[in-house]
């Protein structure tokens, strides 16, 4: 669904163009050596495609298409410009030969031509995306939490950090708050999934909505994921039967006043949640693609992982009402114009 775009009254932005371009670069170094220092993660390079009927490129919520190019001269094949690398992480922690508790994290630029553009949506997406070996023992939602915390952890020294360099004021909570889906639609039953998030991310600052991908107790999944990355079929408190091992983290946003997120992050599949996923899906088709081949074999490790918006840290973090004031991209003429008539300058 297209959004209307926001057009918050009186905005000025915080910093000028200059520096906001001195922002964006301390808010990434920053950020990625702590993230890497937190998660023990190590920086490798990643690709921009991949290699057609492979599996290894993401749908995200199952509908996306993504960008496809043919190569010619001496190397002629089809491939299709990275979504995510949510897959292709675990191949590279399998072919590094980490053991549980290293991982890897990487700059993942990305096109999704499918998507409406608005004040937080692009075409052009860039995140960190990381991914760290776990053992069977930590596929649970303990550990999914502790994860979560370490990350948030990051997230609130990045915002001190800022607030030394330009005196951008901290908003976030000490802590994060952690709620199930099916918590929010047993309090908000007669609200959209998008209306429950703003509710909790007003009230409490920052969340973690915690299931994602499974449908709930009405029937509906409270948004789409795809079947063979995070797991959102897996019961993680027999007492209520709740299920995944997956969430967002979703903060506050004071210029836009809405939900705002972040983060979107799992415990990765195993063979059995794959299998059943895909399943429940309609998507068995996929068992004969090279990565599900491998990952269902038991060749590939058990992984935690994500992707954490680096236009998105951006835009929150110097209060930006629309993400192309942190990131270039290309918009509709008649966005440009608003944009530029109500002080917000794209990049």
């Amino acid at each position: 669904m297209q959004k209307k775009l926001i057009l918050p009254k009186n905005y000025k932005s915080i910093l000028d163009l200059k520096e906001t371009e001195k922002g964006i670069r301390q808010i990434k170094e920053f950020f990625q050596v702590n993230l890497s220092d937190s998660l023990n993660l190590l920086r490798v390079s990643a690709p921009l495609f991949v290699k057609s009927g492979t599996g290894i490129n993401d749908d995200l919520n199952g509908i996306e298409k993504p960008v496809s190019i043919e190569t010619g001269g001496n190397f002629q094949c089809k491939a299709e410009i990275v979504q995510s690398l949510a897959k292709w992480k675990r191949m590279i922690l399998k072919e590094y030969a980490m053991n549980p508790g290293e991982g890897i994290y990487t700059d993942m630029n990305a096109i999704r031509p499918d998507e409406h553009v608005d004040n937080l949506h692009s075409i052009y997406v860039d995140q960190w995306d990381w991914e760290r070996i776990i053992t069977k023992e930590n596929r649970n939602l303990d550990f999914l939490k502790y994860i979560v915390g370490k990350i948030y952890s990051v997230m609130r020294r990045t915002e001190i950090y800022l607030y030394e360099r330009f005196l951008i004021k901290p908003i976030l909570p000490e802590e994060i708050t952690f709620i199930h889906t099916e918590e929010l639609e047993k309090e908000y039953p007669k609200l959209l999934p998008s209306e429950r998030e703003k509710i909790v991310a007003k009230k409490y600052g920052a969340v973690f909505v915690i299931g994602i991908g499974a449908n709930l107790k009405s029937g509906e999944p409270h948004d789409g994921r795809a079947p063979d990355y995070d797991d959102w079929i897996t019961v993680n408190n027999l007492k209520k039967n709740y299920k995944g091992l997956n969430g967002d983290i979703i903060v506050w946003h004071p210029i836009l006043e809405q939900n705002f997120e972040l983060s979107s992050m799992g415990i990765r599949v195993d063979k059995n949640s794959l299998s059943q996923q895909l399943k429940l899906r309609g998507a068995t088709e996929r068992r004969k693609l090279m990565w599900h081949k491998r990952l269902l074999s038991g060749e590939l490790p058990l992984t935690i992982g994500g992707g954490i918006g680096q236009s998105r840290l951006c835009m929150f973090f110097l209060r930006k009402a629309h993400v192309g004031e942190v990131q270039c991209s290309i918009w509709p003429d008649e966005m440009k114009s608003t944009c530029l008539k109500n002080n917000i300058f794209l990049l």
